[in-house]
């Protein structure tokens, strides 16, 4: 008799056949206008329960580029497995055409090409008539969004969130969890929280005075689908405290909790739970950890690192969704569940060509409203840019180049460091530049730009702090984000090596000289966690940099040297 476990692998790989056809019937087409709306949503109904999930939308309402990165390495057992393959060997690993809308929507080669091809994506009103063409499939569709919603625009920060709720609201989710809301503070996000009318979830958001479970944030929830009973249970950023400011949050504690994560899948299934589905803000690696070790749960919607994955991965008996971020695309997935057991899955990840897929009308209107008061604020324009300017990277982005070089000017700096953050959307050569750009990739509650001295010695152990953040074999110790950027800095990083020996060969760029332990530097950055920090804001700086500039051009960054990738 087969096994479950088989049986599930089995389903795996008549899923990824699926998966194959439907992103491949799309990624073959030579060109954008081949496309149609029809063929990006088709899927073959499949079981009695569907789970639609959106994640890392990071306050993108309306289409962007998106450039998908070019290294996202990964270490120990990780080494050389998705979501750290990328490029040519990403898409050989998934059967996907050079040139094709696939090669566009999920890797970075030849973007600037294929962006002129393919256009825009994104789009919540697009996003919108995705979720609804689903529902009128499967009525009771379940739609979970995994968080870092309330940031990441303009809009966002003016309103302390409301644009997204709003429209959020609009698009009627069942569930959501967090991580960049809670750096609107704690106040605001209890206000929010309050009044939403779907649960907000996180089995390890705790009392932080009492350590016991936040009263605001069920650990779970609930639904009746198609027959089936389902627990969806809510998984925040686990790292809240160190990878983001702690005073704004202070009666607010996290952590993985995969202890209590376990107690929850078993109170769930005491309670008579068919289906266990885990709502995640871990990232990719951790939520794969937490799946070889919990057991209980069917499927996994993971956030976080903006992993965007065609097919699902299995750890064990979990599925785990990778649905990428800024509202390039939503994942829809089709369970058979009988007798309490999930039996098979179907899944898509379908990409949001916002050319080719109609705008929901209502909410459009509810964008558009939300965006109103501000536009002339966002359209003005600041420059033009000669070079695509994008973000995602290990190491370095031409965005964060640009913002290091703003930060080195305007603040008359030696070195500058620019934190790793994932979001933010791409501008190809070109183009202008305009407010809204700029604020798309520094809008944050804690954006001051300051100006401080460190010495080589205490430069190097930022450097190496923040490495093992990235490149510790454990992901349990993996506490968010890319590498700092830095800006007049040269430097060597082994990955291989353990914390305290990775950075080597630190270099000041502007005379080619080796950083000395016991010199003092200027030091120019943004996004600092302590309390206080004084400075200009950084999408002012940045701004200000560009109108001097006139037309950006941003030379290719070969300052970091990576041995053992």
């Amino acid at each position: 008799m087969i096994s479950r476990r088989d049986f599930l692998q089995t389903s795996m790989a008549a899923s990824a056949i699926l998966g194959a056809s439907s992103y491949g019937q799309w990624g073959r087409l030579a060109a954008q206008q081949a496309l149609t709306q029809d063929q990006l949503l088709q899927f073959d109904t499949f079981g009695n329960v569907s789970l639609i999930h959106v994640t890392d939308i990071h306050a993108q309402l309306k289409p962007i580029y998106f450039r998908e990165p070019s290294i996202n390495l990964g270490v120990g057992d990780n080494k050389g497995q998705v979501p750290h393959v990328t490029g040519a060997d990403f898409r050989k690993l998934y059967g996907i055409d050079d040139g094709s809308a696939s090669h566009y929507a999920l890797s970075a080669g030849d973007f600037n090409a294929l962006a002129q091809a393919y256009g825009r994506v994104g789009g919540l009103d697009r996003m919108a008539t995705v979720i609804n063409a689903i529902r009128a499939e499967r009525p009771d569709a379940l739609l979970l969004d995994g968080g870092d919603t309330w940031h990441g625009s303009y809009t966002c920060y003016q309103t302390e969130g409301q644009d997204m709720v709003n429209v959020m609201n609009a698009l009627k989710p069942d569930a959501m969890t967090f991580h960049w809301e809670f750096t609107l503070g704690s106040d605001r996000v209890n206000e929010i929280v309050a009044g939403l009318p779907f649960a907000a979830l996180g089995q390890n958001i705790f009392d932080a005075e009492w350590d016991e479970p936040a009263e605001l944030f069920p650990p779970y929830k609930f639904f009746e689908r198609g027959g089936v009973k389902i627990a969806v249970i809510g998984q925040a950023f686990p790292y809240m405290p160190i990878a983001n400011p702690g005073w704004m949050f202070p009666e607010y504690a996290f952590g993985i909790r995969d202890e209590n994560m376990q107690e929850m899948v078993d109170e769930v299934r005491g309670q008579g739970a068919e289906l266990v589905v885990v709502l995640s803000h871990n990232g990719f690696d951790v939520d794969k950890k937490m799946a070889s070790i919990v057991t209980g749960i069917d499927v996994i919607l993971s956030g976080h690192t903006h992993d965007a994955l065609p097919e699902p991965v299995l750890v064990g008996e979990t599925i785990i969704i990778a649905s990428g971020s800024n509202g390039k695309f939503v994942s829809r997935v089709d369970l058979d569940v009988r007798d309490g057991r999930m039996m098979g899955f179907r899944h898509k990840l379908i990409p949001i060509f916002s050319d080719v897929i109609e705008p929901d009308a209502e909410v459009a209107a509810v964008i558009d409203e939300q965006r109103a008061p501000y536009m002339d604020q966002l359209t003005e324009v600041i420059g033009q840019t000669d070079s695509l300017l994008y973000r995602r990277g290990n190491f370095n982005g031409t965005w964060d180049d640009l913002i290091c070089d703003a930060l080195i000017s305007e603040r008359e700096a030696d070195i500058a460091l620019s934190p790793g953050v994932r979001w933010g959307p791409s501008i190809l050569p070109g183009q202008d530049i305009t407010r809204e750009d700029i604020w798309n990739v520094t809008s944050m509650t804690y954006g001051q730009a300051y100006r401080t001295e460190m010495t080589g010695e205490f430069l190097g152990v930022v450097l190496e702090d923040v490495a093992d953040n990235l490149f510790n074999p454990d992901p349990y110790y993996q506490q968010g984000g890319d590498m700092v950027r830095t800006g007049g800095l040269g430097y060597r990083i082994d990955i291989t090596k353990p914390q305290g020996s990775r950075i080597t060969e630190m270099t000041l760029l502007k005379t080619g000289e080796a950083i000395d332990p016991a010199k003092t530097y200027q030091i120019a950055g943004w996004a600092s966690v302590n309390e206080g920090t004084e400075g200009p804001q950084i999408w002012d700086v940045v701004e200000s940099h560009i109108r001097k500039q006139g037309t950006v051009t941003v030379k290719p960054n070969t300052s970091v040297k990576v041995v053992g990738a």
